[in-house]
């Protein structure tokens, strides 16, 4: 058994989730997750809303709120979402809690202490109108270096290469459309450069592993080029305060604490459990394993500011220096990119309305028909699109005519002719070959699943589905009526049964919610494998203070292997796993957007 840390993306409380946000930080991570408890693993998954910077003050003018209001507003939504999609958090918290400010706090004073936090002048972008800071992300232009017409205030999405606003040829707020104009103004800047070398080092290792997507190692060591200091505060009035004297009127940079969060995350996570030190079993132990998960729109802030911080904070820069408390911490392990996902050949745009948001799928489709799509079809190693032709034919012709129909005649079959798993007789070749086929299916779906590679862990899953239907279609069981046939019946429907148990446990990372019917439906409990809860809690350092975290108890998650059916178990007439939807349900969804897309 190893200690594996799910860091997982922060999702930002501008709003309830879409498709394309879940398919990159959410489904990947927690089919991931499940299969490695299920493997043996100690897992730690942790996540939160990301609550400050400059849109969070846009956002809360636009709807007569305070930050803190929409904060909350936004992160019980997204919870929420979460928490029904089935994402399997050990902790999923806020960057509003007082623990998450004391460990940034924490972070910053020990790499400033070692010299990577330098003061620097520089040009501050501020809207002319408001007066007020405009972030880095909130700045568009064209791009000096590739001419790319799009290009963000902090890097090029196109060439790839950091940028500063300043950079920006005609420069212009995504706010309101103005140029921005820039002011003299005094920051702390991460002392990249300094750092450049262990990067390297770090990201030459990560290669050598063969570990990372080939994407993301090339984008991260692309950006080592033109590395240069860069600023890790902002002039505003809502964020973390910078405890320096003289600083009073400015915060962190966004960036700068929203990934501290996983850290901060897991500190509270083992203080809420009683054990203030266990968080170290992943982030100071040297055989623990990490991995990021995200879209990758957000690979510089997880493979150079990130793992900058880190070594910063452990002293393993050119200007050396000393951990503080919390030690030596890991770097990642994997950072896990997504592509991006669009939908209907356009990107997701929630201005525009042309966006699918995950509470709406839930409730006209569930959560399981949703996840199969993302993992089947979805941005795992290049961008790709979501149509409902696609999603109404996979969820019609894999989920319900191949495994919900294997599911539902192997236990009417069963209910019908013995009322309860029969015993076996002596098996035939055919027999053994179907079990092996299915019994091997769990080497090769979870090699897969610990490399990442969840779309063919997928398709080899489903394979072994069709293999066991293939199985009905040769044994033909519904014939075998006489009754010295009986005893064939018996081990036909018992081997039968036994490839359907084993198949949901190999589905189950993936189908957690259609796992755990299908257990009910063959007998157990209906409780395979745990799912999470949304729970009330206070915050652990302000009493007056409460919020909803995602966590649960995955103790009783089941291991990845066979276990052996037992006969006698009663099997009654089963109700259908899935829905199989209309294929009006096409037109419907897109008349719904087209009509979202006439009210703007």
């Amino acid at each position: 058994m190893s200690h594996v840390l799910s860091a997982v993306a922060w999702p930002y409380t501008n709003g309830p989730r879409h498709i394309g946000h879940v398919a990159g930080f959410g489904v990947p991570s927690d089919v991931f997750s499940r299969y490695m408890r299920m493997a043996g693993h100690d897992v730690l998954m942790v996540s939160g809303t990301d609550e400050h910077g400059t849109p969070i003050l846009v956002l809360a003018e636009q709807e007569g709120m305070t930050p803190q209001q929409v904060a909350d507003k936004y992160n019980e939504i997204i919870a929420t979402d979460l928490t029904d999609l089935g994402l399997s958090y050990d902790l999923f918290t806020r960057t509003s809690t007082r623990n998450h400010h004391a460990v940034v706090q924490e972070m910053f004073e020990t790499c400033r202490r070692n010299g990577y936090m330098v003061e620097q002048t520089t040009n501050g972008a501020i809207s002319p109108s408001t007066r007020r800071t405009l972030p880095d992300r909130f700045i568009e232009g064209t791009c000096p270096i590739c001419g790319y017409d799009s290009a963000r205030g902090d890097q090029c999405d196109n060439c790839g290469n950091q940028l500063d606003p300043t950079d920006l040829i005609n420069p212009r707020s995504k706010i309101n459309g103005e140029a921005p104009e820039f002011i003299e103004t005094q920051h702390f800047f991460l002392d990249l450069p300094a750092l450049a070398d262990a990067l390297g080092e770090w990201l030459d290792e990560r290669e050598a592993s063969g570990e990372w997507r080939p994407n993301v190692i090339k984008f991260s060591k692309n950006i080592l080029n033109e590395i240069r200091p860069r600023a890790m505060t902002r002039d505003i009035d809502w964020g973390i305060e910078v405890p320096v004297e003289g600083w009073e009127t400015k915060r962190f940079y966004v960036w700068f604490d929203a990934v501290i969060g996983y850290l901060s995350a897991s500190i509270e996570w083992a203080r809420r459990r009683g054990e203030p030190d266990r968080w170290r079993d992943w982030w100071n132990a040297a055989d623990a394993r990490s991995c990021y998960f995200m879209g990758k729109d957000n690979i510089v802030f997880h493979s150079q500011i990130w793992p900058a911080e880190l070594l910063a904070y452990g002293g393993k820069g050119d200007r050396g220096g000393e951990p503080g408390p919390y030690g030596e911490l890991n770097l990642p392990t994997e950072v896990v990119s997504s592509e991006f996902l669009t939908m209907e050949g356009k990107q997701f745009s929630t201005s525009r309305k042309h966006v699918i948001y995950v509470q709406d799928m839930i409730e006209r489709y569930g959560a399981d028909p949703l996840r199969y799509f993302i993992i089947a079809a979805g941005p795992e190693n290049q961008d790709s699109n979501f149509t409902w032709d696609e999603f109404v034919q996979r969820n019609n012709s894999e989920l319900v005519a191949g495994w919900g129909n294997l599911v539902n005649r192997t236990a009417s079959m069963i209910a019908k002719q013995f009322g309860e798993i029969p015993t076996p007789s002596a098996l035939e070749e055919v027999d053994q070959q179907v079990l092996d086929t299915v019994a091997n299916t769990f080497a090769s779906v979870g090699d897969n699943l610990s490399r990442h590679r969840q779309k063919a862990a997928l398709v080899d899953a489903m394979r072994a589905v069709g293999e066991v239907n293939r199985y009905v279609s040769d044994t033909e069981p519904f014939k075998l009526k006489a009754d010295d046939q009986r005893e064939r019946l018996s081990t036909v429907l018992h081997t039968l049964v036994q490839c359907v148990s084993d198949l949901n446990t190999i589905l189950a990372p993936f189908l957690p919610h259609a796992s755990n019917r299908v257990h009910l439906v063959l007998g157990g409990g209906g409780e395979l494998i745990p799912m999470p809860r949304l729970e009330q809690v206070t915050d652990l350092d302000d009493p007056s203070r409460s919020y909803p975290i995602i966590t649960g108890d995955y103790s009783a998650t089941p291991r990845w292997e066979r276990v052996a059916v037992v006969p006698g178990t009663p099997i009654a007439k089963p109700s259908p796993v899935f829905v199989k939807l209309d294929p009006s349900v096409i037109e419907e969804e897109r008349r719904r957007l087209l009509g979202e897309d006439d009210d703007t």
